[in-house]
């Protein structure tokens, strides 16, 4: 039997009948779609351990029912005050960012137990400098620390190609900064971080754009050429400077790719579990709509247009129309291209539109995983056309990180 989501003509009106009775908007977590990313997730690990990119997530129960199945091990989190909650019961966070939170570190710097549950990113030794002004080593518990190398790719004759990330870009750079590191009491370097962005968060199968995915196909083996003898040379010399527990590399978009690195112990991974529609866009694998999100249709301006209620929930990165959230039923609705997702209302323009009336649903996809969570309070958790859960989000945790 097929998986339900390959029958939109059903999937989608199953979702509508099954949240009837709650007010829009309304988001819905497909719990077999959800279960069938997590186990292709770790197929495509083939082994190595993953661990849960908590961004793309933002529900805490989730996130615990993952790290319950063989194979999740571990959070990346993003901000700092985020991984001391999420390590109030989870005994292995790595903060993917570096922080200069104040108020947060000085939390993690006066308890032992958070301090040994939480690792903190680095890629300057003043961010150091900043955790003995606000506790001097002696006075404080040993900090974990996670050493964040550029993982990006200076292409012939095309130059930068990646995210600005990290100032440490050669072995030279990666190692000084390691031997400060090691060297400096009150704190332990346990990890290395390089995230090939240029591979993890860029699709090779974007629709319309056939020029940009032949270059992308072109330029992404031979960015993992290059950075798999670089990593490999930076994380043998931190391993002569201190025992490190990790090296952690890639994402939902580069799992094989990176799996193939000897030197990367641990993948990142979130954005394949709840399927935004960004990744859509590879080719080597598809990932299910586990994630979804609905408002109700209140007016009729147009014989052919239907407006909803909301709408303008749009996706972090370069604007484009690539950022917007994507109608998916009924299908063959559309933007208006002078309006588009609007902040209180969206109208909808196509063949179907003209048999919506207020009161009917429409269902979108968001173009990132994790950002509808700050918009709602709690997902929906549907099997078999039933409502079998409700999970609060970050925000219905009452919790604001970024």
């Amino acid at each position: 039997m097929s998986p339900p989501w390959l029958t939109p003509e059903t999937y989608w009106p199953a979702l509508s009948e099954a949240t009837a009775a709650l007010p829009a908007p309304v988001a819905v977590l497909g719990l077999e779609a959800l279960r069938s990313n997590a186990a292709d997730l770790l197929r495509r690990a083939g082994g190595m351990p993953l661990r849960i990119a908590s961004k793309s997530l933002r529900v805490r129960g989730v996130i615990e029912a993952l790290l319950q199945l063989p194979g999740f091990r571990g959070v990346f989190g993003y901000t700092l005050p985020e991984a001391l909650w999420l390590a109030e019961r989870c005994t292995d966070v790595l903060v993917g960012y570096p922080s200069t939170d104040r108020p947060a570190l000085t939390r993690l710097l006066g308890d032992e137990r958070l301090a040994a549950r939480v690792t903190l990113m680095v890629d300057d030794e003043s961010q150091l400098d900043l955790i003995d002004a606000l506790a001097p080593a002696g006075k404080r518990p040993e900090v974990r620390i996670c050493l964040d190398a550029d993982a990006s790719w200076q292409a012939p004759a095309l130059g930068f190609i990646g995210t600005r990330r990290s100032p440490l870009h050669t072995p030279d750079d990666a190692v000084r900064l390691g031997r400060r590191i090691a060297a400096r009491p009150g704190f332990r370097l346990v990890g290395l971080m390089m995230y090939e962005a240029q591979v993890a968060g860029v699709g090779d199968a974007v629709p319309g754009a056939g020029p940009r995915n032949v270059l992308m196909r072109h330029l992404q083996p031979r960015s993992m050429a290059e950075l798999l003898g670089r990593r490999q040379l930076i994380a043998g010399w931190l391993r002569d400077l201190a025992p490190l527990e990790f090296v952690n590399g890639g994402g939902t978009g580069s799992i094989e790719a990176t799996r193939a690195d000897p030197a990367v112990t641990e993948i990142t991974a979130g954005s394949g579990l709840f399927g935004g529609h960004l990744f859509d866009n590879y080719r080597a694998f598809t990932p299910a709509p586990a994630a979804a999100y609905a408002f109700d249709v209140v007016r009729r301006p147009t014989s052919d247009t239907a407006t909803v209620l909301g709408g303008g929930w749009i996706a972090s990165g370069p604007p484009g129309a690539s950022r917007l959230p994507r109608p998916v039923w009924p299908a063959g609705l559309r933007f208006l291209p002078r309006e588009g997702a609007g902040e209180v209302q969206t109208p909808l323009h196509g063949a179907a539109a003209g048999t919506l009336r207020p009161g009917d649903r429409v269902w979108f996809r968001h173009a990132k995983s994790g950002e509808p969570a700050e918009h709602l309070n709690e997902y929906q958790v549907v099997d078999g056309g039933k409502i079998v859960d409700t999970l609060p989000t970050y925000r219905g945790e009452g919790k604001a990180f970024l």
